[in-house]
């Protein structure tokens, strides 16, 4: 059945698409909050191993025990959202991380920041599967991968609002180990302003109408009809109904045994995404974001001037997802990825050759002549490409995939699957650049961007401008 057939393009006008992208924008407040968590630890690296005494792993584990957390909320995500609805979920999320905000700028020891971490990992998780989730079942499918980069949008203010904070904090004290307002050492208040974003997120999250998907599969129909219609602009509410109905193939709960099929004992649309989700951490995102004031320390940049470039490299990756806003919709996911995975490689491959000729080993290396500035523009040109394609389009496909009965548990199997990979890039990256050389890694990470070139080139199919109904028919083939 296609949208006409539903009315699902008759009576979209400006008005549904500004309320849409209201919803769509207060919604994805959740994605700003996981991109300043998970970004916000970048400032504090170097003051946590310095106030703690840690080691180089115990460190490395404090960073990455987060996306443990990431890894757990993402998995139990999609049951709760079928379970509660979406709304109670992200409410959950936003006090899961007011909590760890506040918890981490007090914490007295390692374990206990550890702790609270791990509660912060929890809420971006949740988040990371419910945002997506949430904006393709709110979104038209006209513009639902522009509405979706939403997200990333979100994620990468987040990020570049998370370096802002703790470059001006350190400004502020001298150092983000100087002290600052009632004590607290300005790491510490790069930590608690995050509890700010968590309180209006839990506002917005009471405030937004809930998914028509999950009213429909509750038996909720004249809400449902009246957020189809006055929010997707939906005419044929009834049909458009049946429609979702329909694809639910039966009125019972999904669960994980829904999961299963012939590849490998799982549905074969459930490995592509996942493989996805994999690749986008594998290609070395999050290793530039999370340690790249102590990255450009470490190859001759002073600490001011370590954090203006983290600054302007968070500046880059907000300015392209613009990119990815724009274009998703008219150029198609798998266009964009495999643009994306060319231009990573490259800036990849230029980064690698840089740092290859380092002098020195650990911390206390330097980059000759050029080899500097070419490691500045390879790992930036990386982050443009990454930033328009394979950060906003990742997350729109894999909230687009699957099957609307198993959308909720699939996205959230896939979503675990990104933090689980992220926690191993995490956690392997401060070991192996110290041990075997930043070259090391960033030859991995080329490696990698080749892959996901012949991967999307190969086994992802195109969703763009197709009904969520529809792409059941096209995951199944």
């Amino acid at each position: 059945m296609s949208a006409n057939d539903t009315g699902q393009d008759t009576g979209q006008s400006p008005r549904h698409l500004a309320r849409v992208i209201g919803i769509t924008v207060a919604a994805a407040v959740g994605g700003l909050l996981f991109g300043f968590d998970t970004a916000v630890i970048n400032g504090a690296v170097d003051s946590i191993q310095a106030d703690f005494d840690l080691s180089a792993s115990v460190l490395g584990f404090t960073v990455a025990i987060t996306l443990l957390g990431c890894a757990a909320g993402a998995w139990f995500a999609g049951g709760l959202a079928d379970r509660w609805g979406r709304k109670k979920v992200m409410v959950a999320a936003a006090i899961l991380f007011a909590v760890n905000s506040a918890g981490s700028a007090y914490a007295f020891s390692e374990w206990d920041l550890m702790a609270w971490r791990l509660v912060g990992g929890l809420a971006i998780g949740i988040a990371s599967v419910i945002v997506p989730g949430y904006i393709a079942e709110i979104a038209p499918s006209k513009w639902r991968g522009g509405l979706a980069s939403v997200q990333q949008l979100a994620i990468t203010i987040g990020i570049f609002a998370a370096l802002l904070s703790d470059a001006s904090l350190a400004n502020a004290a001298g150092g983000a180990g100087g002290e600052l307002w009632w004590g607290l050492s300005a790491w510490r208040w790069m930590l608690l302003v995050g509890v700010v974003p968590a309180v209006v997120y839990g506002v917005l999250a009471l405030i937004i109408p809930e998914s028509p998907q999950f009213l429909i599969r509750a038996g909720r129909d004249e809400e449902a009809a009246r957020i189809l219609s006055r929010v997707s602009g939906v005419g044929d509410t009834t049909g458009k109904i049946r429609q979702i109905r329909e694809s639910f193939e039966r009125e019972d709960r999904a669960s994980y045994r829904d999961l299963r099929g012939p590849a490998f004992g799982l549905q074969p649309i459930l490995w592509i995404g996942m493989a996805i989700a994999a690749l986008q951490q594998l290609v070395g995102i999050n290793a530039i974001f999370y340690y790249s004031t102590t990255l450009w320390k470490s190859v001759g940049f002073s600490e001011g001037d370590s954090f203006t470039t983290s600054v302007i490299t968070s500046i880059i990756n907000v300015a392209m997802t613009f990119v990815a806003i724009f274009f998703v919709d008219r150029v198609g996911r798998r266009r964009l990825l495999l643009i994306g995975s060319v231009g990573m490689a490259v800036g990849l491959l230029a980064a690698t050759l840089a740092f290859l000729q380092a002098d020195g080993s650990g911390e206390d290396i330097t980059l000759p002549g050029a080899w500097g500035p070419i490691a500045l523009v390879g790992a930036n040109l990386f982050v443009i490409f990454f930033a328009a394609t394979w950060g906003p389009v990742m997350w729109v496909t894999l909230g687009e995939m699957f099957p609307n009965r198993i959308r909720s548990i699939a996205l959230g199997v896939a979503t675990m699957v990104n933090w689980v990979f992220n926690f191993i890039v995490t956690l392997t990256f401060p070991w192996v650049s110290e041990n075997l050389g930043l070259w090391t890694m960033y030859a991995a990470f080329t490696v990698f961007a080749i892959l996901s070139f012949v991967f999307v080139r190969t086994r992802l199919p195109e969703f763009a401008g197709k009904d969520l109904e529809d792409n059941a028919e096209l995951t199944s083939a």
